[in-house]
């Protein structure tokens, strides 16, 4: 039995990893598109593009990947029993984090669609570099669970 679940285990991490690179990878890809799209006139035939793309982006590799990453992430922490160390707790905030700013992103994907531009683009190519800086904590946490 131990065996079982010791390849189990590492099944389930490969998977997690797996689909974090893919969710991680749309979530560089998303604020990219709507810079590009941010520059576009509303209405335009190269806005309904940049919308279409944003939306297959959403819902081809972004949703599916945030889903399977979080039931691996959370079957993962069960079966190594994170739940009592303190790092974990410090990653699973900042995972929450970053499944808020997908949310916010995909919404302001949808208004900007509509052809709103609810953000300057400025503050739009910053927005972008969130991901970087929590997934930079997160494997620190990960790997070196200082606490």
């Amino acid at each position: 039995m131990q065996e079982v679940l010791g390849t189990l285990y590492f099944w389930l991490k490969a998977g997690h990893i797996i689909f974090m690179v893919f969710w991680l990878a749309g979530l560089f890809m998303l604020p990219r598109q709507l810079v590009y799209m941010h520059g576009t006139e509303a209405g335009s035939e190269e806005e309904t593009l940049w919308a279409g793309r944003t939306r297959q982006l959403s819902r081809i590799i972004l949703l599916p990947s945030i889903i399977v990453t979080w039931i691996l992430g959370l079957t993962l922490s069960i079966t190594v029993g994170a739940w009592d160390d303190g790092w974990f707790h410090a990653k699973l905030l900042l995972v929450l984090i970053l499944s808020g700013y997908h949310g916010y992103m995909v919404a302001l994907s949808k208004k900007m669609a509509r052809g709103e531009r609810p953000m300057e683009e400025k503050r739009l190519r910053l927005w972008g570099e969130v991901p970087a800086l929590l997934l930079a904590v997160i494997v620190v946490l990960v790997v070196v669970k200082p606490f």
